[in-house]
């Protein structure tokens, strides 16, 4: 297989306004979205099909069930020689020298590409869950630290090159979660690109629509251990967000931003 380029890594659903750093338009998902495949009728298997494996029809169950069966927790250097030859048949794209760890949940596997030199480390989560989303997409040089979690809900998530996703990260996307290219994510880092609603008393809010604007963190970013970006967010380039900081909203370029809500403390332009 050739090298895959970084133009692959730019979905169609992305607007180049979005590219470009603006915010979408709010995004409502409705509740039933987050039940639908547990609740409507039909078989267990066919239930089981459509929330794990995506796809319909009994040979991409067995095909799935099969490759990860007997290789998922497979020990050893062996254990990785064996994922990444077989796994690369469960995904839309799969580059060159990626490396996969024991015990990888997957999810909808034919909504995710991954690029040339990445290593997804064990206990992963990779859940392109959805039903009109066009899913996962991480970029080359990636590394994906153990017990992170890249999950949709019928939403996408970017990453581009060169990013360190640190161990226990959540990335959450309902709509769009972008990360730009050589991005820093330290451990225990949350990005949840989804919301609800909580605009009447009337009802549960576990009732009430999911929604989402998305977020979009530019190149060249470090998020410090345990901080948590909110959804409609966006990070400039070239920021540093520091430890256990909550941004709960934009973040202009170049800038040292801290604390519960984050705020801006210092330019890195500064002399």
């Amino acid at each position: 297989m050739g090298k895959i380029s970084d133009e692959s890594f730019k979905p169609s659903n992305v607007s180049p306004d979005s590219e470009n750093g603006e915010k979408s338009e709010k995004t409502i998902i409705d509740t039933k979205f987050r039940t639908k495949e547990i609740v409507k009728k039909g078989s267990k298997l066919g239930k089981y099909s459509d929330l794990i494996v995506g796809k319909k029809g009994i040979l991409a169950l067995l095909k799935y069930e099969l490759i990860t069966s007997l290789f998922s927790s497979f020990p050893g250097a062996l254990g990785i020689l064996l994922r990444g030859i077989f796994y690369r048949l469960l995904f839309k794209r799969v580059g060159r020298n990626v490396n996969f760890g024991k015990n990888i949940t997957i999810r909808h596997p034919n909504k995710i590409i991954i690029g040339d030199n990445v290593i997804i480390d064990e206990n992963c989560m990779l859940d392109a869950k959805g039903s009109t989303n066009e899913g996962i997409v991480i970029g080359n040089n990636c590394f994906i630290g153990r017990n992170s979690i890249l999950s949709c809900k019928n939403g996408d998530i970017v990453l581009g090159s060169n990013i360190t996703v640190g161990f226990n990260c959540e990335l959450f996307s309902a709509s769009k979660l972008i990360i730009g290219s050589d991005t820093l994510i330290a451990a225990y880092v949350y990005c949840i690109a989804g919301d609800h609603e909580y605009n009447t008393v009337e009802k549960p809010i576990g009732s009430l629509n999911a929604v989402s604007r998305g977020i979009i963190i530019e190149e060249g970013c470090w998020l410090g251990s345990k901080a948590l970006i909110l959804d409609g967010v966006k990070i400039g380039k070239n920021s540093i967000i520091g430890a256990a900081a909550v941004v709960n909203k934009d973040i202009p370029g170049y800038s040292i931003a801290i604390g519960i809500p984050a705020s801006v403390v210092k330019s890195r332009k500064e002399s």
